[in-house]
């Protein structure tokens, strides 16, 4: 069974500064910016063996046709929710694309299906994504089912799961994007096990495993409402060949050319993960594969994150329509 649920939320503080300045263009321009409504979705998801939730947003037109629409799926980050985009800005930025916007939820997951689980726990995150959400998107909605109609992106750990799912599936999506990737992490468990280093085990104090515990309503799904629920119990990774097959590094030297989607990449200059963005866009470099890429002022905060969205968003909607033949293809001559 699903509950479909809206909300509505103003403007906060956050959002402000990052916005200001596209308000005051529509405002000159005597352009009404609508607000779009959020709608939360649950539903049960096979992968994970749980409940789970995913924020929605569709484009004003929807009910008033028979249309099917593309897709863009954004991912959270570590330790966040499908609320964190709500904070970004997604739905004053959604009226501007004729698209569906899907803010899905993995907790800590870092969107890998698990090589090892415990605790009774079944923790394929990759397919609760490719698999659960976009098909139960795909069932529910008017959608364009196929990959010309899809993309995919994501903030920090979501960054990284987007290319790393884009990578692995690339006949489901058309583009795929990161702000502010993590995406050494596939990489560096890779160096972990290679080497024999044992995981980090950070040490917490009981303020901080009673903070963990705590039950945040926002989230309101049973039994995964806390940071300790929402952090799988397990081991993503037990081999280099694991942690390989999850590595964005790896997998972009994989995918035949004809098959590779847009990629997409921002990073704020003062982000302590720029330097890994560059890497990776180098290796797109070295590889001749076309992908678009910005750096602005900004660190790995929500501020950043807001200010960066408009601008995928725009990218990723025109890299779809040129999918779907919406647009003039250039003529050589």
């Amino acid at each position: 069974m699903e509950t479909l649920m809206r909300e509505r939320r103003p403007i906060g503080g956050g959002l402000r500064g990052a916005v200001a300045a596209t308000v005051l263009l529509c405002t000159a321009a005597g352009t009404a910016w609508a607000q779009a409504d959020v709608q939360t979705v649950e539903f049960f998801s096979e992968s994970v063996g749980r409940t789970s939730r995913y924020n929605i947003v569709l484009p004003s037109g929807y009910t008033d046709t028979d249309r099917r629409y593309p897709v863009l799926y954004l991912l959270h980050g570590l330790s966040q929710n499908y609320q964190a985009w709500t904070r970004q800005g997604v739905e004053f930025y959604a009226p501007f694309f004729d698209m569906v916007v899907v803010m899905p939820d993995a907790g800590n997951s870092w969107y890998v299906n698990w090589a090892e689980s415990d605790g009774g726990q079944r923790n394929n995150w990759e397919d609760h994504i490719v698999r659960d959400v976009v098909g139960h998107v795909d069932a529910t909605y008017r959608t364009i089912a196929r990959r010309e109609g899809r993309a995919i992106n994501g903030l920090s750990m979501g960054g990284y799961g987007a290319l790393t799912i884009g990578l692995r599936h690339p006949d489901l999506f058309a583009s795929i994007g990161s702000h502010s990737g993590a995406l050494e992490y596939g990489r560096g468990n890779l160096e972990r096990i290679r080497t024999g280093t044992p995981p980090r085990q950070g040490s917490r104090s009981p303020a901080d495993e009673a903070r963990r515990s705590r039950v945040n309503p926002e989230i309101g799904i049973d039994g995964f409402s806390s940071q300790t629920d929402r952090t799988p119990l397990g081991t993503p990774f037990l081999t280099v060949e694991d942690a390989a097959g999850y590595d964005p590094f790896t997998l972009v030297r994989q995918v035949a050319r004809a098959q590779l989607p847009h990629i997409y990449i921002d990073c704020g200059t003062e982000d302590g993960l720029i330097d890994t963005a560059k890497a990776f866009i180098q290796i797109l470099l070295d590889l001749d594969i076309p992908f678009d890429f910005m750096q602005m002022p900004g660190g790995h905060n929500p501020g950043y994150w807001t200010q960066a969205l408009g601008h995928s968003m725009s990218i990723q909607y025109e890299v779809i329509q040129r999918a779907l033949g919406r647009r003039p293809i250039a003529i050589r001559r």
